[in-house]
């Protein structure tokens, strides 16, 4: 079977900032305080082959969407490697559309953004509106949506630009029986056809019957990767063992856990995979690990220069600027 996505040791830091001007100071090397880290994901790692469909399980904060993001394409995580074979498209409520433009506009703009060409826009523009059942509002804005029109809309664009990866991201969550209906039978048509697809969901009902397998992540780590049945028992098995903590054990967990995340080293992380893994070389773990010599995120002394040169021309347009000139006008006397 040909592999898919490939996912190695896969982890994902959020800087965690009181205010907006401390992201400035830490981008500037200025901050005295160093930002507090938030670990989305720590550890990820499977592999997912052609025609096999996964559902992404665990409660609220797990790392589930975080972890489709990477998949799709449209985050990078901050350490370990994430191998992509084929075109991906990812389906969340309103993911990728713009309120201000029409259905048709959205419908235009993402599958450009896909990189199909006007024609083969032209050729699904009109299946795509039947799909999501918007005659009627194809040309008002999306502002004026329903979340509901919203998810059919971006399910509809999804599915019908030909993606070899599918994610799904809660988007069955909203809409009623016959649009619900119409999905699976869009989903179980690309399982036929050989299609990856990743989804994301509360259901475990829905998983069952969509998916061959399941990853199940708890606080950003996977719990659990393999047959979908397998998979779901031990999640609900832990779901009933956690409700059967006290309102006190229950908090004390949560904290616990969140603590795990705040303070998860890098470092330490290295370590112990130099110790439990012999498949890589240690040189191939480091790079995994520390993909990057530079220190993330941090602006180069060049780009400071840079920074300061058009902050020092800005304030001086500012100060000598004079009612009735042209800014270009003053431009040229300035470097004159």
């Amino acid at each position: 079977m040909e592999l898919k996505v490939s996912a190695t040791y896969l982890t994902k830091k959020y800087e965690m900032h009181k205010r907006k001007s401390d992201k400035t100071k830490v981008l500037l090397n200025k901050s005295k305080n160093k930002s507090k880290d938030f670990w989305a994901l720590r550890g990820i790692t499977f592999e997912v082959f052609a025609g096999e469909s996964v559902g992404l399980i665990g409660t609220n904060g797990s790392g589930k969407s975080t972890l489709a993001n990477i998949i799709s394409g449209a985050s990078k995580p901050t350490t370990g490697e994430i191998t992509i074979n084929g075109k991906t498209s990812i389906i969340a409520i309103g993911s990728g559309l713009k309120k201000e433009l029409t259905g048709r506009e959205n419908i235009k703009l993402k599958c450009l953004l896909s990189g199909m060409s006007s024609k083969e826009i032209d050729d699904i523009t009109d299946d795509v509106i039947a799909f999501a059942d918007l005659d009627d509002f194809i040309d008002q804005p999306l502002k004026n949506y329903s979340s509901g029109m919203k998810s059919r809309l971006g399910f509809a664009i999804s599915v019908h630009n030909d993606p070899d990866i599918l994610i799904i991201d809660e988007a069955l969550s909203v809409g009623d029986d016959t649009f619900y209906q119409r999905c699976v039978d869009k989903i179980f048509e690309f399982k036929n056809q050989g299609k990856t697809i990743f989804f994301v969901s509360h259901s475990t009902k829905q998983i069952r019957k969509l998916c061959d397998k399941a990853i199940w992540l708890h606080e950003g780590e996977m719990k659990g990767f393999g047959p979908v049945d397998e998979i779901i028992t031990n999640y609900k098995d832990y779901v009933k063992w956690y409700k059967s903590l006290t309102r006190t054990e229950q908090r004390k967990h949560k904290k616990e856990r969140k603590k795990e995340r705040k303070h998860f080293s890098i470092d330490e992380y290295y370590e112990q995979s130099l110790v439990e893994d012999s498949l890589f070389e240690h040189h191939r773990l480091y790079d995994l690990f520390y993909p990057t010599k530079q220190k993330a995120d941090k602006l180069s002394f060049a780009t400071k220069i840079m920074m300061l040169f058009i902050f020092i021309a800005l304030f001086t347009i500012t100060v000598y600027y004079i009612p009735g000139r042209s800014i270009i006008e003053i431009v040229l006397e300035i470097i004159s």
